[in-house]
């Protein structure tokens, strides 16, 4: 009885152990295949490419599709909840040039959120006049939540809008959408990075291309760290110590939710605040634990660069989960409306990213280039665009990325946090109505923060420019 209950165990863990697998046969991949080193294709699309196939022919150890959709939900959620516990940069009186770049970006992001809805919206509802089996305008608007937000989001409200108001297919079009939507990041973000560098647009004047960096793997001779130790490993390894900070996050969240589910019962708020949003809820835990901690004067115990490596494998586990949990037979059933609404949502927040970006004196590309990879798949598919044009993430970019990610909370609140888990309840029309005049407002606040940027006293100083 005991060994058939341990190999019961094994199902998840060997699940799991598939994902990070794939991701290591990716990495080898692009570094002996010339084609994907040129394309620079992560290891983790590769890998999950791999995977999807693997699912598609039945030949993934027995998994489904189905049995990878609680990975992608997790490593969704833990990537942003140790993304926020990730220390604030060390600005050195740049605070506010750095906020004013975050507030664009952020800007731009609940832009696209709205927009990217609108535009699914649209399509759907054109689709639906030239076909016997419509579908609901809804599985158009959650375009956005796949793409701005990920598999992980796209995830928790299919489930919801599936199960609380019959929206048939939400779960698998929302995955559908997530993955699709990292592709088109790297399909238009990557060529674009490389139109920039062989015309030298880029900030970082002196980046250069080499073979390792093309290959994704460091010489042994050249290996940076990933971060220093902060606690004794004769004590406790200082990775695990870092997993344990995220973990308590983790179970905070738990708790938070526990404590509040049965005050919120009967009020119309129990959708908000579900363990569908567990990620939303995590976010505000882990931003309070790193105050708490930093007002203590405990920030010293996290290693930042320790944090953003945990952050960077839930991104990269993340994205190989999404690929691996696509519902093959509903993407080939539904494959028009589904490319449709794919191809016009990339186009229209292309435009909106790069044309923003033309509109600034400094770091335009580096920005447009980082959010139109968050808008398409996630801070992390962002983080990797704007690797391709700052591998040493010297501009100030990326540490206006850490003011976007809690900016975005507020500034999307109404439509995130009191709209999206209802959404289905909301008469249509006060929904377009919300959203457009989202995006109206929004194109105003870019306007003006752009303008603010350009000033002279905004250019940010950077190690080429001091």
């Amino acid at each position: 009885m005991e060994s058939i209950l341990v190999a019961d165990t094994f199902s998840g863990v060997l699940c799991f152990a598939l994902i990070a697998a794939l991701l290591v046969v990716g990495t080898l991949l692009r570094n002996r295949l010339p084609i994907l080193q040129k394309s620079l294709m992560p290891a983790s699309l590769i890998g999950g490419g791999i995977g999807f196939s693997m699912v598609t022919f039945d030949i993934a150890l027995g998994y489904s599709a189905s049995d990878f959709t609680v990975f992608a939900f997790h490593f969704f959620t833990l990537s942003f909840m140790s993304l926020v516990l990730t220390g604030k940069p060390n600005q050195q009186n740049s605070e506010t040039r750095i906020a004013l770049g975050g507030f664009w970006l952020s800007s731009i992001w609940v832009i696209s959120l709205v927009l990217q809805a609108l535009v699914g919206f649209v399509v759907i509802q054109t689709f639906n006049q030239t076909t016997e089996e419509p579908l609901s305008a809804y599985l158009g608007i959650l375009v956005t939540h796949g793409f701005t937000q990920g598999p992980g989001q796209a995830l928790a409200l299919g489930d919801l809008w599936s199960a609380e108001y019959g929206v048939q297919y939400a779960v698998d079009f929302g995955l559908i959408y997530a993955s699709l939507g990292f592709i088109a990041a790297f399909v238009v973000g990557v060529p674009t990075a490389r139109w920039v560098l062989k015309r030298g647009l880029q900030t970082t004047t002196s980046l250069r291309f080499d073979q390792d960096f093309e290959r994704g793997i460091f010489p042994p001779t050249q290996r940076p760290a990933a971060g220093a130790l902060v606690t004794q490993p004769a004590n406790v390894d200082s990775l695990a110590y870092h997993v344990g900070l995220v973990s308590i996050a983790y179970l905070l969240t738990h708790g938070y939710l526990q404590i509040l589910n049965p005050w919120v019962a009967g009020t119309g708020f129990e959708n908000i605040f579900s363990y569908n949003l567990f990620f939303f809820h995590g976010l505000i835990v882990s931003l309070a634990m790193r105050g708490l901690m930093d007002y203590l004067q405990l920030g010293h115990l996290i290693d930042d660069e320790t944090q953003k490596r945990i952050t960077g494998s839930s991104v990269d586990l993340m994205v190989t989960a999404s690929l691996l949990s696509i519902n093959f037979a509903l993407l080939s059933h539904y494959w028009l409306p589904i490319l449709a609404v794919v191809i016009m949502v990339t186009l229209v927040t292309a435009l909106l990213c790069f044309f923003a970006a033309r509109r600034l004196t400094h770091l335009g590309i580096e920005r447009g280039l980082t959010i139109f990879g968050c808008c398409c798949g996630s801070t992390g598919s962002g983080v990797l665009l704007l690797r391709i044009l700052d591998p040493n993430l010297a501009t100030p970019v990326a540490k206006e990325l850490a003011f976007f990610n809690i900016a975005i909370l507020f500034l999307s609140f109404h439509i995130l946090g009191v709209m999206a888990p209802i959404l289905p309840s909301i008469p249509l029309i006060w929904t377009l109505c919300i959203y457009s005049l989202t995006a109206i407002v929004g194109m105003f606040l870019v306007s003006l923060i752009g303008s603010k940027l350009n000033a002279p006293s905004s250019i940010e100083n950077t190690p080429e420019h001091t």
